[in-house]
């Protein structure tokens, strides 16, 4: 069975850091881009970073570049996320996801259940 579990969330006061890993299993995670996307309340999705198979292509959403870093380690099936500076408006579920389309950041057909990011003082 495929599956992305997403763990590493929390609450961390404004320009704290938090480090999210996408951990797959039944699957090989090196077979696939993967993204973070994240989803705020009353916010549509958006497309946070996604990374090639071999990590050497990337792709920041503006709003996050400069403070988030995707990186994966595909001998232990796993994508990272570490997120610097953060700022409120960062609060949302994120969520590991293979990508649909990579140069749009585009979440594809298996994705985790997500982890709950909160920045707030």
């Amino acid at each position: 069975q495929l599956q992305l579990v997403e763990s590493g969330g929390g609450l961390v006061q404004p320009g704290g850091s938090l480090r999210l890993s996408c951990a797959a299993s039944g699957f090989s995670l090196g077979d696939y881009a993967i993204g973070w996307f994240r989803q705020a309340p009353g916010k549509e999705r958006e497309g946070v970073s996604c990374i090639g198979t071999r990590g050497i292509s990337l792709n920041y959403a503006n709003s996050v570049k400069g403070r988030f870093t995707i990186s994966r380690d595909n001998a232990k099936n796993t994508v990272y996320l570490q997120m610097n500076s953060l700022k409120p408006e960062d609060t949302a579920i994120y969520y590991c996801a293979t990508v649909g389309v990579f140069r749009h950041c585009t979440p594809g057909d298996y994705r985790g259940q997500g982890t709950q990011v909160t920045v707030s003082s």
